[in-house]
């Protein structure tokens, strides 16, 4: 037996055992604190109905004077507030599942469930398609006088069929049974001349009407079916409806009679051109006794058709399933529509529809209908009838082409092909009387043999551990132990009243928080929360506050103190356990530069601050401190073998990279150093680990000596050019400003002011006028009269 447990309000668990192909999934609610706490719970059991993550704490003293209430809570807020583990009564979720019944199509066979009220458990089960099964094949025909010529098809049906489904079956049986209708009024005619003959009228010897009459036992005698068919006489009745269901249903259970296999695939082939009688119809013929369900064959007829009603759709399905038969309905066209709509209530069930009722027609109409039925796998899941308002079940089945159907059947399933169906079984509630109870439920694939047994055992009482004290309202505060009340009996009750109820030191019975009853005390109810305790001293609600929540909404308070859930801590459970806070993005806590103190970074250095002790501005910010060393390291070529005379200038962590150049990392700073011959050496610094570290380039950024004096000359002949830019346009400016003054004294409109000016008028004679201000009464002007002189001419004065 394998066994697994479950208890809810701990992880969900799900598990799934390879070997047997079984999974157990059961999933666990986490609500809030009141769910379970209810003010009106006086009893273990009331508190378990509250739902399947209750539990009772039945530990003595447990909150000592506070309501019997206070017991029933979430498990892990029961152990938080003091109950001990072995005193928590919480019935398990446990499925058991029997790996030792070994099957080959339907596994597993045999399982165990536990449940409690509200509470579920989810099972696999899984199917397989074997490729070539044994086959049995009834043909129920209807024998009524207008299935005359069909009834003559099915004389060469038997050899044929038999070659053709060689091709899916490894050994092929054939069965044969005739109905027509229940032998009673108005069905048949019951003149004595028509009942032994109902086809008188046409001077045809015909049989009686019957029920069901069973011919021939399924057999692999093909020559003895044949043999059979042909002796195949019609027979006759009133109405047009026929007794096919009633017929069917005999078929289906009397297993003995028919000669069904256990192996086998069974085929129920039902041919008709009519219509079939329902449950009810048979009060015309005052037949009002409901069909039991049982066989009632004698000397191969069924006896009781004028006895029992027909039977339901129901009854009829639950039969198709319960024995593992398919069912085939060949009708002509013109009943297509009134079966069409029967066969929807009828698991495992295949519509054909004849146009003639030939023998190619029927061989088709068996080959397709078993090779769609068998592609088609379903399952179908039965509760005791006396129980089935308490449960409830749900399938989820997952096809082999990975796909979920939303129908709970797979189609096109090809052999060797496995399909799993996901199980649910849910309790909703206990018997009236509160009892446990023990109760089965069957899984049935549709057609198969073979089926998965559940067994379900509701747990709706509490045991409370060996003593069997629950510790609830069945106990009074004065019902105590013989010890107790013996003791009590042998003082002074006011006076050993008070001193029980009073703790050392205090003058107030139950810290004033409660009353004294038979020696002990009943504390009182806040609406802060619990007061407990043997004096009432104790609550669950004076304990730190965090954002406004007591224990910051992560935990309970117990005598003062808060109780952290799981990943908390702290005196108000407002510290993470979990260090993923002060992860950088190094990999490093905190960058490897400080602690995680309540979920943040405490850097070990002060020069470090951030999140994560990634900041140092400081440490990065004097790369000039680092070039004595990076001299160092230069002056011995930067190589691996030299380096180690440097270890008393430097850190020992440098290391040589070929480039630096790109952007720096979070932890790096970017430095430059200009070494002797000019060359920039660019290095990278970084304090992780609380160690220093250099990366030195080995590619310098040196400038050659032929560039330094091209960069010089072109600088200056630069400057040479700028010059005499500027002296070109002065003198363009300063001419003309100097022909703007010539025109203007050749229009004679020019009469100069201020300081006397000279000016050439024409190129062959001068005038110069020289003007002195004197006081404005006696002004002096001189001219001056330049004669036409030779253009080569010097000036004379």
């Amino acid at each position: 037996m394998t066994s697994w447990l479950r208890t809810y309000g701990s992880v969900p668990l799900c598990l799934v055992l390879s070997s047997v192909v079984v999974a157990v999934c059961a999933e666990a609610s986490r609500p809030g604190d009141s769910v379970c706490w209810s003010a009106s719970i006086s009893s273990c059991t009331e508190c378990l109905r509250r739902g399947p993550q209750c539990a009772w704490c039945f530990e003595e003293g447990f909150l000592d004077g506070a309501g019997v209430g206070q017991r029933c809570d979430l498990p892990l807020n029961l152990l938080r507030r003091g109950c001990r583990l072995e005193f928590i009564e919480q019935p398990e979720v446990k499925v058991e599942v029997n790996a030792t019944i070994s099957s080959t199509q339907v596994s597993p066979q045999d399982i165990s469930i536990t449940l409690r009220p509200g509470s579920e458990a989810s099972f696999i089960v899984a199917v397989n398609q074997l490729e070539r099964y044994p086959v049995d094949l009834y043909y129920l025909v209807d024998v009524s006088a207008s299935m005359q010529e069909n009834l003559d098809q099915l004389k060469t049906v038997g050899v044929a069929l038999s070659h053709r489904m060689t091709e899916h079956s490894s050994d092929l049986r054939l069965g044969f049974g005739s109905f027509v209708d229940k032998p009673v009024s108005p069905y048949i005619n019951v003149h004595p001349s028509k009942i032994n003959n109902p086809c008188s009228d046409y001077e045809v010897r015909c049989r009686p009407a019957h029920g069901f009459h069973h011919v021939l036992s399924v057999t692999g005698n093909i020559t003895e079916f044949t043999r059979v068919i042909k002796h195949q006489r019609i027979s006759g009745n009133m109405d047009t409806p026929e007794g096919g269901l009633d017929a069917m249903l005999q078929a289906v259970v009397c297993q003995r009679e028919v000669g069904w296999r256990p192996e086998a695939k069974r085929l129920l082939l039902l041919m008709t051109d009519q219509p079939s009688h329902l449950a009810l119809d048979s009060r015309l013929a005052g037949i009002v006794t409901p069909h039991d369900g049982l066989c009632h064959m004698e000397n191969n007829i069924y006896t009781d058709s004028t006895r029992m009603d027909h039977p339901s759709m129901g009854q009829l399905s639950d039969k198709l399933l319960e024995n593992h038969i398919y069912s085939i309905f060949a009708v002509e066209k013109q009943q297509y529509q009134w079966y069409e709509e029967l066969v929807g209530l009828l698991p495992g069930s295949y519509l054909g529809k004849l146009g003639l009722f030939q023998a190619p027609n029927l061989i088709e109409l068996v080959v397709d209908a078993y090779k769609r039925l068998l592609s088609e796998v379903a399952v179908s899941v039965s509760v005791e009838d006396r129980a089935v308002s308490r449960y409830w079940v749900s399938v989820s089945p997952l096809c082999p082409d990975g796909s979920t159907a939303k129908n709970q059947s797979c189609s096109g399933v090809q052999p060797n092909q496995t399909v799993y169906f996901n199980i649910t079984v849910g309790l909703r509630s206990c018997p009236d009387a509160g009892e446990d109870e023990d109760v089965t439920v069957v899984v049935r694939p549709v057609g198969y043999n073979e089926s998965t047994v559940v067994r379900v055992r509701s747990r709706c009482r509490c045991s409370c551990g060996p003593t069997g004290r629950c510790r609830d309202d069945s106990q009074s505060p004065c019902s105590e132990t013989p010890e107790r009340t013996d003791h009590a009996l042998n003082r002074d009750s006011d006076r050993d009243s008070d001193s029980d109820c009073r703790a050392d030191g205090s003058d107030a019975d139950c810290s004033g928080r409660g009353v004294c009853e038979c020696g002990r005390c009943v504390c009182e109810q806040s609406r802060l929360g619990t007061v407990y305790g043997k004096y009432c001293q104790m609550d669950d609600f004076s304990c730190p506050y965090e954002e406004g929540l007591l224990c910051g909404g992560r935990g309970v308070c117990a005598s003062g103190e808060c109780v952290c859930g799981d990943g908390w801590t702290g005196d108000s459970c407002g510290c993470p356990v979990s260090t993923a806070t002060c992860q950088s993005t190094n990999g490093l806590l905190c960058s490897g530069r400080g602690k995680c103190v309540c979920g943040k970074c405490v850097c070990d250095d002060p020069q470090h601050s951030g999140n994560f002790c990634e900041q140092c501005p400081i440490c990065h910010s004097t790369c000039q401190s680092y070039w004595k060393c990076v001299d160092c390291h230069l002056s011995h070529g930067l190589t691996q073998e030299e380096a180690g005379h440097c270890n008393q200038t430097c850190a020992p962590l440098v290391g040589y990279i070929d480039d630096v150049s790109g952007p720096a990392g979070e932890m790096w700073s970017q430095c430059v150093y200009i070494s002797n011959d000019s060359c920039r050496y660019r290095f990278q610094t970084s304090l992780a680990s609380g160690r220093t570290q250099l990366h030195i380039s080995t590619r310098p950024e040196c400038a050659s000596s032929s560039r330094l004096v091209g960069t010089f000359l072109s600088v200056c002949a630069l400057t040479v050019l700028c010059g005499l830019v500027v002296v070109a346009v002065s003198r363009l400016i300063l001419q003309k400003r100097g022909w703007t003054a010539g025109g203007a004294a050749e229009d004679g409109g020019y009469h100069p002011t201020g300081k006397d000016l000279s000016f050439i008028p024409t190129t062959n004679e001068k005038t110069v006028t020289y003007r002195r201000d004197r006081p404005p009464d006696h002004p002096v002007e001189m001219h001056i009269q330049v004669p036409k002189m030779p253009f080569n001419d010097p000036w004379q004065c």
